[in-house]
């Protein structure tokens, strides 16, 4: 059996978050999916802490809504059917630990449906001013096929125009691998 280490992009992602949220923090998952990430922050949160979920498809956002329910997590989290673009309207100003997003298409879901470039910019800017004091933004950017490649192109063109003076963007690109491989980046709220 093979043992060496998972150095995918999730893995890099979802450790950073593991080492930054606390029992007890308010996070968004802006690209609920099938809920993996939804699940994961409302277990580091713990039972004082409470994640806001956004998904536009309905299919994801019963597949959160039951994932949490079968890991008893359902009470720590609201699950809402709407953009990510709008997550302004569900958090105030200077009081979420993490937001994190996956953009491109929902798991075994419709490929023809994925995040776009009209909605995603514009929710990273709802985003970064809910952030509190040292809190993080994840992103990960799955692309490829027919998809994504506008998406990928315009956040990357979007990043470095991010005010330096109050965050910090770190890209870190699978330089060595093949076959469009995810982009994860971090935007961390201070310098």
């Amino acid at each position: 059996m093979d043992r060496r280490p998972s150095f995918s992009a999730l893995d890099i992602i979802s450790k950073i978050i593991r080492e930054h949220v606390k029992e007890g923090d308010l996070c968004i998952d802006a690209t609920a999916g099938r809920g993996n990430d939804t699940a994961m922050l409302c277990e580091l949160v713990g039972e004082t802490g409470h994640v806001i979920a956004f998904d536009i498809q309905e299919d994801a956002v019963r597949s959160t809504e039951a994932l949490l329910r079968e890991k008893h997590l359902d009470a720590r989290a609201e699950v809402h059917q709407v953009s990510h673009s709008e997550m302004g309207q569900y958090a105030e100003e200077g009081t979420v630990s993490c937001i994190t997003f996956n953009f491109g298409w929902l798991p075994k879901g419709d490929h023809n449906i994925f995040t776009k470039k009209e909605t995603s910019i514009p929710a990273i800017e709802a985003g970064l001013p809910l952030l509190k004091e040292d809190g993080i933004m994840t992103l990960i950017l799955y692309y490829g096929r027919e998809t994504g490649f506008e998406e990928k192109d315009a956040l990357l063109s979007f990043l470095p125009t991010i005010d330096s003076s109050r965050y910090t963007v770190v890209e870190m690109p699978f330089v060595n691998r093949s076959n469009c491989p995810p982009i994860p980046i971090v935007i961390l709220k201070g310098r």
